[in-house]
């Protein structure tokens, strides 16, 4: 069976091999395809295409998966131009490049990997039989459009800082690219015979497009640096909070931020540490000129509420790094106003950290409240800081969290079922076609 993945990122194994930057974003990528390649028995020759910069456009060859020391059989990559700075814009253009991959392949199955990036329905459109196509579903551009803005002072939606002006990317704009890209995700989902999802959520918002595609819940495996480790309170840096993202609005910094005065009354000594791209750098007059309307205001919410000591950003984090900065914080927060499946929640139950999260999307579908995690709803601040808090004040309550959240991640992010369903998926499409 010949199966052709189409994926937002190039697999680490290729970018090594181009000489690429390796992306941190879907690891669990590279775990999959060795497995599937592993097991001679599975009898799948797979396919990998991905966008690249314009002087990459066409590039193609075969690289070798490692697993552990052992050498799988060979991925054929390929390469095609896409502007992704700008995923709310169709090029139509696309279709005839990732047509030559197509061509050149001859899948029995095409796989495409999220919904976010034109790509998706340019490959939708050129498959010319819509069973043999399977969309997995990630994020929802078009539910998280309608999300955008939740929690934000309706004059800060408005505003715009220089940068804002030259890219016409103020929170308003950004919300209306979202609206783009949902318009072309739905186009794509209504091409597509089967879907893949993950959560109760994605399975009801994803309804409408089910008369005509089948639905497969498939669960996903994670990077590989978060199996068999355990978070401990004993060894973890007390009364610290980890966030994991707070680049757009989307995940909810500035609730979390106007929270935390509500945590420091009770722990004067917590902090508040935050991965990503540090969108509030303002230090160098290119930092000023660089920064948006919402990494301004995230600093006005800093500043106003005194929080310079006790919020640090550290950037971005490596895989690596994001294991080692959750197993030292006593508590991971997910502060998002939407999230389907948060891989990063997964990650830190399968670590054994507490979790407190919104309760939104597909989060419930991945842990139970007051046994797995806190849940709180979202734009409750009062509700926030009090969960961390009571994490923070029984010890007890952690421990039990800890060990209830390793437990259900082990089995929802639990490899090797993972992996024989996605099989099991392929094997159904194939026989259907």
């Amino acid at each position: 069976m010949r199966i052709l993945w189409l994926c937002n990122i190039v697999l680490p194994a290729i970018a090594k091999k181009l000489h690429m930057p390796e992306s941190n974003k879907e690891g669990w990528l590279t775990g999959i395809s060795e497995a599937l390649l592993k097991e001679e028995k599975n009898k799948i020759t797979l396919g990998v295409c991905f966008p690249v910069q314009k002087e990459m456009d066409g590039i193609s060859g075969d690289v070798e998966a490692e697993t552990g020391t052992e050498i799988a059989e060979k991925i054929t990559y390929y390469g095609f131009y896409e502007d992704t700075l700008h995923p709310e814009i169709y090029d139509s253009s696309l279709e005839e490049r990732l047509g030559r991959i197509v061509e050149q392949f001859k899948p029995d199955i095409i796989h495409v990997f999220g919904t976010e990036f034109p790509h998706a329905l340019a490959m939708a459109k050129i498959c010319q039989n819509r069973k043999r196509l399977l969309i997995s579903v990630q994020g929802i551009c078009g539910e998280l459009a309608k999300y955008y803005t939740v929690g934000l002072p309706s004059d800060i939606c408005k505003k715009k800082t220089f940068r804002d002006w030259l890219k016409r990317d103020n929170i308003i704009e950004q919300q209306e690219k979202f609206m783009l890209r949902g318009a072309n995700e739905k186009a794509a989902l209504m091409l597509a015979g089967n879907i893949a999802g993950r959560t109760a959520w994605d399975r009801t918002v994803l309804e409408k497009y089910l008369e005509t595609a089948k639905y497969y819940k498939w669960n996903e495996t994670l990077r590989s640096n978060f199996y068999g480790k355990n978070w401990s309170r004993s060894d973890c840096e007390i009364y610290s909070v980890f966030v994991s993202q707070g680049n757009y609005p989307i995940k909810g910094l500035h609730i979390a931020l106007r929270a935390f005065p509500k945590v420091l009354a009770k722990y004067p000594n917590a902090k508040m540490y935050v991965a990503g791209d540090k969108i509030t750098a303002y230090e160098s007059l290119k930092e000023k000129i660089k920064i948006g309307t919402y990494g301004k205001y995230l600093l006005e919410l800093i500043r106003q509420n005194h929080l310079e000591e006790h919020v640090v950003f550290l950037g971005r984090l490596d895989a690596e790094g994001m294991c080692e900065r959750l197993l030292k914080s006593h508590v991971f927060l997910s502060a998002s106003v939407l999230e389907n499946s948060s891989n990063t929640v997964g990650e830190a139950m399968l670590l054994g950290v507490p979790v407190v999260s919104s309760e939104v999307g597909g989060v419930p579908s991945l842990m139970e409240g007051e046994k797995e995690g806190l849940f709180y709803p979202p734009e409750d601040e009062n509700a926030l800081a009090g969960q961390i808090v009571r994490i923070f004040s029984d010890e007890g309550l952690a421990d039990r969290l800890s060990k209830a959240g390793k437990q259900r991640a082990e089995k929802t992010h639990d490899a090797k079922t993972n992996y024989e369903r996605l099989l099991e998926i392929y094997h159904e499409i194939n026989l259907c076609v």
